[in-house]
């Protein structure tokens, strides 16, 4: 062991990896001790931290704004989740098909909504779902379809902001085609001769082979929905206006917590919120962890039995 250690290149490595340590302590792990710290407190930024117990916790029992954010943000999260998911496998395996030099430029066309800044998709969203004016009630009135008020109606608010999501699929796209790539070819090929429909084909072979993947974007893209801010707050809370028009309707959970940190200075409120939202982050992942592990089917680990 001491002759590893006395080696250039181990050296080197620790110079290497102590920054990102460095960063790690400072950056991430000593705020979350701190905002652990702060959640038993009643602390305001101006006066020094007082003490105040589980105080923070019961009031969020308590508090209906809490109740109203976290129904909208599960509601979002249930559906958002699938659809998102569903349609991102539609695209990669329209993905799939194509071959030759265009399968690059539909893989960077599905890939480039992913690189808008989430600000500028708020906006974008909210001329497009505009009740009067907006592109999709204007395409609903092609069919005859009357649109609802999507910005402005509570009723129909949190579909406005599902539909508004379903704009950043690349990332998801881009690694479930990764994944059918890898799938072998001569698998379908081979339930094919034996009279698979494609649907067989793609229920018995694809989506197995394709499990882990799966699991993956599930995990991904409900941690990501449990913690969505950006585009909502720039629809809706982004000016005093909106927000009063909105009401809480689109009143999110990480909204409220930076409600309370940033726009009431109650950090020690929004630390204890912080904390249960990282929380329950945690178990949905870990139930999920649970759950994928008898239902994913793991290559690696059929070929070691």
């Amino acid at each position: 062991m001491k002759a590893a250690l006395s080696r250039p290149e181990t050296r080197w490595a620790y110079v290497f990896v102590l920054p990102w340590v460095v960063g790690l302590l400072l950056f991430q792990l000593g705020p979350m001790i701190a905002s652990l710290v702060l959640s038993f407190t009643d602390y305001d930024l101006i006066s020094p931290p007082r003490f105040t117990g589980l105080d923070n916790y019961a009031t969020m029992a308590q508090d209906p704004k809490v109740i109203r954010a976290i129904g909208n943000t599960l509601f979002y999260t249930v559906l958002h989740v699938p659809l998102s998911i569903g349609l991102a496998l539609g695209l990669a395996l329209i993905l799939n098909r194509i071959t030759g030099r265009a399968a690059g430029v539909f893989r960077t066309i599905f890939y480039l909504p992913s690189m808008t800044p989430h600000v500028a998709v708020g906006v974008l969203f909210l001329f497009l779902l505009n009740g009067q004016v907006g592109m999709v009630n204007q395409f609903l009135a092609l069919f005859g379809v009357q649109g609802p008020q999507w910005t402005s109606d509570p009723d129909w608010m949190l579909a406005g902001i599902v539909l508004m999501s379903l704009w950043n699929l690349g990332s998801t796209t881009i690694i479930l085609f990764a994944a059918l790539r890898n799938v072998p070819r001569e698998l379908s090929e081979a339930a094919m001769i034996d009279g698979a429909s494609t649907w067989q084909r793609f229920r018995s072979i694809t989506l197995p082979m394709i499990g882990g993947a799966l699991f993956f974007v599930v995990i991904v893209n409900t941690i990501a929905s449990l913690q969505m801010f950006d585009q909502v707050y720039t629809m809706y809370f982004g000016n005093t206006q909106a927000q009063n028009s909105s009401g809480d309707a689109a009143l999110f959970y990480v909204i409220y917590l930076f409600q309370q940190a940033f726009q009431y200075l109650h950090m020690g409120y929004a630390s204890a919120l912080a904390w249960v939202l990282f929380l329950v982050i945690a178990i949905i992942t870990v139930i999920q962890v649970k759950v994928g592990n008898r239902l994913v089917y793991y290559e690696a680990e059929e070929r070691s039995r």
